[in-house]
């Protein structure tokens, strides 16, 4: 007798346009937050309820991270902001204590999401797969295996793996 074989893992990452599309449509939505929690989770490979529950004490943008205390692994990490995530924690209104997004629930950015989707007119395309995306985005830009998981918090290589999908055609042009 066999186990039977887990979900084929997704690997949908936004092609052509679907990126911009997808910033316009989230920026046109009543949720106002929706927007920079789409531009971070792009940005750090942030899950959806990390990102929810981040806290201005665990934000430092003088040394430019976020500290994550609590992980869906166990383990705590800090994440590196690129400048473009910065200047989306700086857009914020800016609170001492708290929350980056008061009141805001993982239920409401994943409707809210899905509906700036459809506005977008991208299919199957989920919040999570942002993460996807941005582990991807992260080998791109030149990081190695180790510098990716530190930001990503795999803790195995075959995860890690599992979360990135490079194109052939990018493959192709550094290969010349």
């Amino acid at each position: 007798m066999r186990r039977p074989q887990g979900a084929k893992p997704r690997d949908r990452r936004l092609v052509g346009d679907e990126a911009q599309r997808l910033l316009v449509a989230c920026a046109d939505t009543r949720n106002p937050f929706l927007l920079p929690i789409v531009k971070l989770a792009i940005e750090t490979a942030m899950r959806q309820g990390e990102l929810v529950s981040l806290d201005w004490k665990h934000v430092d943008l003088t040394k430019p991270s976020a500290y994550l205390p609590e992980t869906k692994n166990g383990e705590p990490r800090g994440v590196p902001l690129s400048t473009t995530a910065v200047a989306t924690i700086r857009a914020l209104p800016r609170s001492t204590i708290g929350k980056l997004f008061p009141g805001v629930t993982t239920e409401a950015v994943k409707r809210a999401f899905m509906r700036a989707c459809e506005r977008a007119e991208i299919e199957d395309f989920h919040f999570h797969d942002l993460r996807h995306e941005a582990t991807s985005r992260l080998f791109e830009k030149g990081l190695n295996p180790l510098e990716v998981a530190s930001i990503t918090g795999h803790k195995t290589l075959q995860m890690l793996k599992r979360y990135t999908h490079l194109r052939a055609e990018d493959l192709a042009r550094k290969l010349g």
